[in-house]
C-alpha cells in the first residue's frame, strides 16, 4: 500500500513498507534488521488493539444480525457513509475534486432504496448519482467557469459510487431475502476466515511475493491459507446455516478468496496512487472504516450472486 513515508517504492524487501494490509494472503515477516515497534505484530500492526477492535465489530455484527437483522441496513449506511468521507478526504487531498455531498447522500439513497425496491431500487439510485455526480462536478464553480480535469474527477467519482456503496448495498440486500442474516453470516465469516488463514499461513510459512509492487506482505503462501480457510469455513457455513449443498459452500469458498484478495489489492493500489498509508484512524490496529471494508466489498455481490442462484 502507499506510504507517505515513502514506503510505496516497490523495489521494497518482502516484510518491509506495506504493514497495512492485515488480510487475505498477508506474507512474511519484517526483515532480520528491522525493529519491530513494540506491541505490534510481525505484519507490523497493534495486534492488541487489532483482536479488541475486530472483536468488538463481531460482537456487534453478531448481535444484530441474531436479535435485529433489519437493522443491518442501518450499520451498513453508517459505515458506507464514514467509508465515504474517508475516500473523499484523501482524493481531495491529493487534488483529485470528487463532489463528496453527491456521493454522501447517493450511497445512502442506494442502500435504502434497495429495502422497498430491491435490486431495482439499488441500480436506479446508483444511476441517479452517477447523473448528479457529473453534474455537480461540472456546474461547482458556477456557469461561467470552466471545470479543470473534470474527466478524471467525475470518472474517480463514479468508481467511488460503484466501490462503495453499490457493493455494499448487496449485503443489505441479501438481509431482506429469507434466511437474510444466515446469508449474511455466510459472507462475513468467509472473509473473516480469509484474514485470519491469510494471516497464519503468511506469517508462519510465507516467502514468495504475490505482487510486491502493490503489497510487498501477501504471499502465495498466505493466499494458500486463505484459500483452505475460506473453503472450510464455506462449506460448514452453507451446510449448518442454510441447509445447503457442500459444493456451493466449497464454490463460495474458493470465489471469495479471490474476491477478497483482489479487493484488499485494489485499495492497495489506490493508497499508492495516494501516498497514505491508511484510508482513515477511526479503528485502532486497522486504520479506517474502509481499510476493513476492502475485501467484503467485493465478497458481498459474489456473495449475493452464489446463493441467490444457487441456495
Amino acid at each position: 500500500m502507499g506510504r507517505a513515508d515513502g514506503s510505496s517504492d516497490p523495489q521494497l524487501p518482502l516484510g518491509a513498507g506495506d504493514t497495512s494490509d492485515v488480510t487475505a494472503a498477508d506474507a512474511a515477516s519484517p526483515p532480520d534488521d528491522a525493529t519491530p515497534p513494540a506491541k505490534t505484530s510481525r505484519a507490523g500492526r497493534n495486534l492488541p488493539a487489532a483482536i479488541a477492535v475486530g472483536a468488538g465489530l463481531g460482537a456487534l455484527v453478531i448481535a444484530i444480525l441474531l436479535f435485529a437483522p433489519t437493522a443491518w441496513l442501518g450499520v451498513v449506511a453508517a459505515a458506507i457513509a464514514i467509508a465515504t468521507w474517508e475516500v473523499t478526504k484523501r482524493l481531495r487531498e491529493a487534488s483529485v475534486l470528487v463532489p463528496r455531498l453527491p456521493l454522501l447522500l447517493g450511497g445512502q439513497a442506494i442502500i435504502w432504496l434497495g429495502w422497498p425496491y430491491g435490486a431495482t431500487g439499488v441500480l436506479g439510485a446508483f444511476a441517479g448519482t452517477v447523473v448528479v455526480t457529473m453534474l455537480w462536478r461540472l456546474f461547482d464553480h458556477g456557469l461561467a467557469a470552466q471545470p479543470h480535469n473534470y474527466l478524471r474527477d467525475t470518472a474517480v467519482a463514479v468508481f467511488t459510487a460503484a466501490w462503495l456503496p453499490l457493493l455494499a448495498s448487496f449485503a443489505t440486500l441479501m438481509v431482506l431475502e429469507d434466511q437474510g442474516a444466515a446469508r449474511v453470516f455466510c459472507l462475513m465469516l468467509v472473509c473473516v476466515a480469509s484474514d485470519i488463514g491469510g494471516y497464519a499461513a503468511g506469517v508462519l510459512f510465507g516467502k514468495h511475493t504475490m505482487a510486491p509492487a502493490i503489497s510487498p506482505k501477501k504471499s502465495w503462501e498466505g493466499f494458500g491459507g486463505s484459500l483452505v480457510a475460506c473453503v472450510a469455513v464455506g462449506i460448514l457455513t452453507v451446510v449448518f446455516l442454510l441447509d445447503g449443498q457442500w459444493w456451493i459452500g466449497a464454490l463460495l469458498g474458493v470465489v471469495l478468496v479471490l474476491t477478497a484478495t483482489a479487493g484488499d489489492l485494489i485499495e492497495s493500489q489506490v493508497k499508492r496512487d495516494l501516498g497514505i498509508k491508511d484510508m482513515g484512524t477511526l479503528l485502532p490496529g486497522h486504520g479506517g472504516i474502509m481499510d476493513r471494508l476492502d475485501s467484503i466489498l467485493p465478497s458481498a455481490f459474489v456473495t449475493w450472486l452464489i446463493l441467490t442462484i444457487f441456495v
